[in-house]
């Protein structure tokens, strides 16, 4: 991703951001019935931000040299921008500013094996995970609860990635029961990450893979949505034990930069938790098959 993609991106995304916000979310008055566009023009993100409307097309069109924190701050407000949303910005400021890879130590592929022992001490679901959605370790649970991922993991990719599932299984849909906001989710999840490094090589790679084969994944990343994916709640319904709804943590690991620890968890004796102790009963080491009646 060169120095003239990042300023496309950065234009496309602050363009998508004020299409969004309409005057009257971002408190101001609209006078006459002759307005073309519902969300904001220029000249209103930069009288809301404190800055020329000159100065903030040119921001726009990415001429961003020495750009303060202030002015960024500004269109923050301005954009009422998320926490995600804010990060990006930043980080595709300073892409377009240095034009030049600003990576930190490369993403390990391997977890390491005492992490892995954490997984496996784990009562619950619980996987690492990469910024690609490589899935690159588990422990028994966290496969059980995953199996239709892993069962259509490409042989040709080194580890199960959700993101490749999500938009390229037919299988997808049935498992995530609210498909739309997982591939929303997955969706600017990547594009925040492409964000943090846009030099990363195996994620541009999966971008314009899914690209070229996903109509819903080229429609979703042409929005420029950003967001987090920390906590919250999955309703999967799985091949064996049903339908489930999980809440999810996931946890930055301070150790490997890059990898995230997603743990899932249930309400004691809700049905939810049943399912997973069934799930994990079939998977015993001395249980080799499921129990009559099950596939």
């Amino acid at each position: 991703m060169d120095g003239v993609t990042a300023k496309d991106d950065l234009r496309d995304f602050l363009a998508s951001r004020r299409a969004k916000l309409t005057p009257d979310r971002a408190g101001l008055r609209v006078h006459g019935g002759n307005r073309r566009v519902t969300g904001l023009r220029r000249e209103e993100v930069a009288l809301l931000a404190g800055i020329s409307v000159e100065y903030y097309t040119r921001l726009e069109r990415g001429n961003v040299g020495g750009v303060s924190d202030a002015v960024l701050d500004g269109l923050t407000h301005a954009l009422q921008l998320e926490e995600a949303e804010r990060d990006h910005l930043y980080r595709l400021v300073r892409t377009v500013a240095t034009r030049r890879p600003a990576r930190s130590a490369p993403t390990r592929r391997r977890v390491r094996p005492t992490v892995q022992r954490v997984l496996d001490l784990m009562p619950t679901p619980a996987y690492v995970r990469n910024g690609r959605f490589d899935v690159l370790a588990s422990n028994a649970l966290g496969r059980a609860l995953y199996s239709p991922v892993y069962d259509d993991a490409d042989p040709g990719h080194r580890a199960p990635n959700t993101a490749r599932f999500v938009f390229l299984s037919p299988r997808a849909a049935d498992f995530f029961l609210d498909f739309d906001k997982v591939q929303d989710d997955a969706v600017a999840f990547l594009r925040a990450e492409a964000g943090r490094d846009p030099y990363d090589k195996d994620l541009q790679d999966l971008i314009g893979e899914l690209s070229t084969r996903s109509e819903r994944f080229r429609h979703r990343w042409a929005a420029h949505d950003v967001r987090y994916h920390r906590t919250g709640a999955k309703r999967l319904h799985h091949p064996l034990v049903g339908e489930l709804t999980l809440d999810f943590e996931a946890f930055e690991l301070a150790g490997d930069e890059g990898q995230r620890l997603n743990v899932y968890t249930a309400p004691p004796d809700s049905p939810t938790a049943q399912a997973l102790a069934l799930l994990a009963s079939w998977g015993l080491p001395d249980s080799a098959t499921a129990p009559a009646g099950r596939p």
